[in-house]
């Protein structure tokens, strides 16, 4: 008979049992529910709400069960329906009725919560983790290439020149805040729920704070209903994963197309590099497309999870249940591909001549043409003209800004004089923006040193 089966007078039907169980995935958070269950037996004992003996009894046996788990001796039974259950007609079975009170003043509502809280805290550390070891990719891409000079592009045009420090250190910030949205999410789930109960807590005077500082957790949840019927600290950190995956395939998409032929600005080492079974020829930048498919897959959980908790009224609903293989999903999938893209990024090859080729097209130092009419005593609307004619001029004889004549120059402006050239070099329009968040090398510089800092103090 199952655990909860005293009120049922015949046993459910052996597809109810495999499609009402959950073992299958949350078989994962083993340790969590042993050592949240020895916690709250510590507890029981202490407050005498069973006797100190059988929390002892209690505590010793499950960490037997866990040593056993991890050598690989027990198998879960699926009609068992989840890992709370399967662990607890485990210890019944080897120390009888004792195993029967570690149930006393909880249920599998505010265990589940628990379980969850403690899994998915150890899973933000790892990923944390993961990041900062991007992070530090990043920074060293930045300090291998403070002049490497690149075309900064806007609609895919190019646009004015930066340097591949300058966009590498771009998503340095956009990595640095997924690391600071998971400290915060964090934060949130570091909440114990246990002493809940199935919805309205208990008549056992739990001691819940004593629970709460044996398990690590920063404090318990002030309301019952609230404690075992929230998921929102799930679906917060699928968001926050479903953004780091924005994130990489972001740069995924820039990766695929830099190691093209059409732009030869990298060329991907073979470790991160797949062939092709008819071209002999070709070089494809697999993991960089499958990151940028996989993202979708994490998207997928974010929506799934949104639309299960959407409708459900209080407090607890099996519904709930569909929960963990998405939010598992979604962060096996972020462990997966940080490390990969890290290791990609690391070891690619960088073309710096091809990048600063592509930087002398396109027209690229046109807006630093015109500002330094503006600097001359040009309105900037009349100089975004003359240089708009300029360009247009440029386009009709087959030649760039810095291959005009200061005759031709003067044709447009009795303002030009020969300070133009130098004005329009590729090395000056990236070194005069100097200010704070600017592409040039002292900035650039002093930022790398900044994010060191920053990465050392991180956890």
């Amino acid at each position: 008979m199952k655990l909860w089966g005293g009120r049922f007078t015949k046993s459910t039907d052996s597809f109810t049992d495999h499609f009402h169980s959950s073992i299958s995935f949350d078989k994962r958070m083993y340790e969590e529910d042993i050592m949240g269950s020895c916690a709250h037996a510590a507890m029981l004992g202490k407050q005498s709400i069973i006797s100190k003996q059988d929390s002892e009894l209690i505590q010793k046996t499950l960490l037997e069960i866990l040593d056993d788990i991890k050598k690989g001796e027990i198998v879960f039974d699926e009609s068992a329906e989840d890992i709370h259950m399967n662990i607890e007609t485990i210890l019944i079975n080897r120390i009888g009725d004792c195993g029967k009170r570690l149930h006393t003043g909880r249920s599998r509502n505010d265990q589940v919560a628990l379980d969850l809280r403690m899994y998915l805290k150890k899973e933000i550390i790892e990923i944390k983790k993961l990041i900062k070891e991007l992070l530090t990719v990043l920074n060293k891409v930045a300090a291998d290439n403070i002049d490497t000079i690149m075309p900064g592009c806007t609609h895919l045009q190019n646009a004015q020149p930066v340097t591949l420090a300058h966009h590498s250190l771009a998503y340095f910030e956009m990595f640095k805040r997924d690391y600071d949205r998971l400290s915060d999410v964090y934060k949130r789930t570091n909440v114990m729920p246990l002493g809940s109960g199935a919805l309205a807590a208990t008549t056992y005077p739990l001691d819940r704070q004593a629970v709460c500082e044996a398990l690590g957790f920063e404090s318990v949840t002030l309301n019952s209903m609230d404690g075992v019927s929230d998921r929102d600290f799930a679906i917060e950190l699928v968001s926050a994963l479903s953004i780091i995956m924005m994130h990489l395939s972001r740069f995924c998409e820039e990766i695929v197309l830099w190691s093209s032929q059409q732009y030869a600005f990298i060329e991907l080492d073979d470790s991160y590099s797949t062939g092709s079974s008819i071209m002999p020829q070709k070089k494809n930048p697999d993991m960089a497309e499958l990151i940028r498919g996989k993202t979708g897959r994490v998207y997928g959980s974010l929506i799934a999870l949104l639309t299960v908790m959407k409708s459900l009224p209080l407090a607890y609903n099996k519904d709930m249940q569909e929960d963990k293989e998405n939010v598992f999903d979604a962060i096996d999938t972020v462990k997966m591909c940080i490390p990969v893209f890290s290791a990609m990024l690391d070891t690619m090859t960088v073309k710096k001549e091809n990048m600063y080729k592509a930087a002398k097209k396109g027209f690229i130092n046109a807006t630093d043409a015109a500002d330094w009419l503006v600097k001359n005593g040009m309105p900037f609307r009349d100089a975004h003209a003359v240089i708009g004619r300029i360009v247009l001029y440029c386009i009709d004889n087959g030649k760039s800004l810095d291959e005009m004549t200061i005759d031709e120059y003067k044709t447009f402006s009795d303002v030009f004089n020969e300070g133009i050239f130098e004005a329009i070099s590729l090395e000056k329009c990236v070194n005069s923006r100097s200010i704070d968040g600017g592409p040039s090398k002292q900035y650039t510089q002093k930022l790398i040193k900044f994010n060191e800092d920053y990465i050392n103090e991180l956890i």
